[in-house]
């Protein structure tokens, strides 16, 4: 068969079109691609909630990929290691309680179980505000959706206008940065659902409690925003963990579990 180059082009602009425009309204939005983003995104495409993931880089698995120091491999405990079971990774006992899994795998696993439960994912683009409105005879401000950039224009500092999605709930999966966070902390007018109103920032390494306090972190940090991972710890003001992820990936299928029960009672 002769190949026409641009048959090929009009291919990958239709159907990224089409794609872009089928998700201009979604029940929760996705910003960050690390664990527990994917996570998150898989269990609530699993749920049959339609899901945009939107990651700045080119690739999604946040800082996965690199395991410790750039030894690619990751470590989870007994709780962490029941998500990857349900994924299907492969994990190695190391003594009891610790599990090691190879980081590529597990990075590649959780992002094609993601596309493959129906998450769109918008890599190369980055979340540069949040579109806030009051309900209509309530003074409470909520987040309804995204201001949308590629990043590359955000990188050259081009003055290039932005797109939005809407969307009943979005999730701040940015990890160390809250990103979306400090954009809500600096715009809304209001406080966020913190003991100071803030984002509180996160704390120095220690392993234990931060793996348990991102659990307790996981929830709405601002009206129609709930915070994962480490942007829950940095939100709340608690610990980091370093290379272990079993926090992050129950992080991850905890918030997907709090939004889906927000949807499913029309919250």
């Amino acid at each position: 068969m002769k190949l026409d180059e641009q048959i090929i082009s009009k291919a990958i602009i239709e159907r990224f079109t089409q794609e872009w425009i089928d998700h201009l309204s979604i029940d929760v939005a996705v910003v960050g691609g690390g664990p527990s983003g994917l996570v998150a995104a898989y269990y609530l495409a699993g749920k049959e909630k339609k899901v945009a993931l939107f990651e700045r880089k080119l690739s999604v698995g946040g800082g996965m990929w690199g395991g410790g120091m750039m030894l690619n491999h990751i470590v989870v405990q007994d709780e962490g290691k029941k998500v990857l079971d349900d994924l299907g990774v492969s994990t190695h006992p190391f003594q009891t309680g610790y599990y090691t899994a190879d980081a590529v795998e597990t990075t590649t696993t959780l992002a094609s179980k993601a596309c493959q439960a129906g998450v769109k994912v918008f890599n190369l683009m980055s979340a540069e505000d949040v579109i806030i409105r009051q309900a209509e005879g309530s003074e409470s401000a909520r987040v309804v959706g995204l201001v949308i950039n590629w990043t590359a224009v955000e990188m050259a500092g081009l003055h290039v206008d932005p797109l939005t999605v809407n969307s009943r709930y979005t999730i701040d999966a940015t990890g160390h940065a809250t990103e979306l966070m400090r954009i809500i902390e600096r715009k809304s007018g209001s406080s966020l659902l913190t003991e100071t109103g803030k984002v509180v920032g996160e704390k120095s390494l220690w392993a234990e409690v931060a793996e348990h306090s991102t659990l307790e972190n996981t929830r709405e940090a601002f009206p129609g925003v709930y915070v994962t991972g480490m942007a829950a710890n940095a939100t709340f003001g608690s610990y980091r963990m370093g290379p272990i992820f079993g926090g992050m990936l129950l992080s991850g299928k905890k918030v997907a579990e709090l939004i889906a029960q927000r949807l499913e009672g029309n919250g």
